[in-house]
């Protein structure tokens, strides 16, 4: 049996920054933008990875939620403790300072870890954690 990831959600808050951010910082292209009752889903991918997306999404697009869940996420989304992503760079190094210098808010600076990897730490617009590690050789 072949098991794949398909897709991973990051709620946003502002889809427009998000694809300032995801698609004109990162480089990822926009697979797919999508509204629906008032609501709007973005896919964006690494053209590296044509099999596997990201899915920007409304911080709680459950219609039946309660105005008192609607403001714990968005507290929760305030503080950054929703999600995170991890993505992988062959230049953890270039990568950090092309974030830095499109304004991007750093969490860590490049740093070597001793499970192996190089990485570092950002938030996008809508506070989500991601880092972006890079192997280290052997």
């Amino acid at each position: 049996m072949d098991l794949k990831l398909a897709q991973c959600f990051i709620a946003v808050d502002d889809h427009d920054k998000a694809l300032d951010f995801y698609r004109d910082v990162l480089g990822l292209e926009v697979r797919n933008d999508v509204g629906f009752e008032g609501m709007r889903w973005v896919t964006v991918g690494s053209p590296s990875q044509p099999d596997v997306e990201i899915v920007l999404e409304p911080p709680l697009a459950d219609p039946n939620a309660t105005p008192a869940d609607r403001q714990a996420v968005a507290e929760l989304m305030a503080k950054g403790l929703l999600r995170g992503v991890i993505f992988r760079t062959d230049d953890c190094d270039a990568l950090f300072e092309r974030i830095r210098a499109a304004g991007g808010d750093v969490l860590q600076e490049p740093m070597d870890q001793p499970y192996g990897v190089r990485d570092c730490a950002f938030r996008d617009p809508a506070g989500n954690l991601l880092r972006f590690l890079q192997p280290r050789k052997k």
